[in-house]
């Protein structure tokens, strides 16, 4: 199965029961009407199929709505329960749900490590790994997660499509994702500690169908050109890794970045 190697450390230390490690926001609509409730579920999976996991505060950094101007609002839910957070839709045009958790550590096989780098597009860290002899290591890794999603209520200004939520790796798109230009391809950029990244594997699928995928790598303005979105719901997402800081205990620090978003017509 592909992925499969980490999927399972991954979903053990995140949820107990997910197979697989992808993580993204699934609000119960994306095109909610003003004043209805819309629960926040927090998924982890592959291939767009996945499993709500249940609210863990010892997970969570940061889980917002964000508004015009940036205003910020927490998203409130009962801890051990999924979904993991709901909110009230205002009329407010577009608002963010972001969601930043604290680290967690695994430790993987060197074998394992290096197909599941392999896997993800890191090859980067293949060849790191090694110049500096550490190819039979085991990969210790730090990972952490930073999702977003749009969500579209009411006709008011609301918050930017273009907005930077200050997410450690940020997908921002260039425009608002759910009424791209007829055409036009979706440009995304990925931005790592506030700053353009490039040579990183950025994978889109839909949840219609997740098995045909979208893939391309940051350019050196961190950008890339995302054809053929069209309508439904769609999954960005993006994984970067860097040599662990100092008081860091791991080799290394992964940071994954989800988008997840609607096009529609109506």
């Amino acid at each position: 199965m592909r992925r499969t190697s980490l999927a399972i450390v991954l979903a053990a230390a995140l949820a107990g029961t997910a197979a697989a490690h992808d993580f993204w926001i699934r609000p119960s609509s994306f095109r909610p009407r003003p004043g209805d409730r819309v629960d926040v579920d927090l998924r982890v999976g592959e291939g767009f199929r996945g499993e709500a996991v249940a609210r863990n505060p010892e997970k969570i950094e940061r889980f917002v709505l964000v508004g015009r101007a940036g205003e910020e609002k927490p998203i409130v839910g009962v801890d051990g329960k999924a979904p993991a957070g709901f909110l009230r839709a205002g009329a407010s045009g577009l608002l963010w749900i972001a969601y930043r958790s604290r680290p967690s550590f695994v430790e993987l096989p060197a074998e394992k490590f290096e197909a599941y780098l392999a896997e993800e597009g890191l090859e980067r860290i293949i060849a790191e790994r090694k110049e500096r002899g550490e190819s039979a290591k085991p990969g210790r890794e730090a990972y952490a997660r930073c999702a977003k999603s749009l969500i579209r209520t009411g006709p008011g200004e609301g918050a930017s499509a273009t907005a930077v939520l200050g997410l450690p790796l940020e997908l921002v798109p260039a425009c608002d994702p759910s009424a791209p230009a007829a055409g036009e391809p979706l440009v995304v950029q990925l931005l790592f500690r506030d700053h353009p990244v490039e040579g990183v594997l950025v994978v889109c699928a839909s949840e219609r169908e997740p098995e045909k995928e979208i893939r391309a790598r940051t350019d050196a303005d961190g950008r890339v050109c995302l054809a053929g979105v069209g309508e439904g719901v769609w999954l960005v997402r993006a994984v970067h890794m860097v040599r662990a800081g100092e008081g860091v205990d791991a080799d290394w620090e992964s940071y994954w970045a989800s988008l997840t978003f609607e096009v529609s017509s109506r």
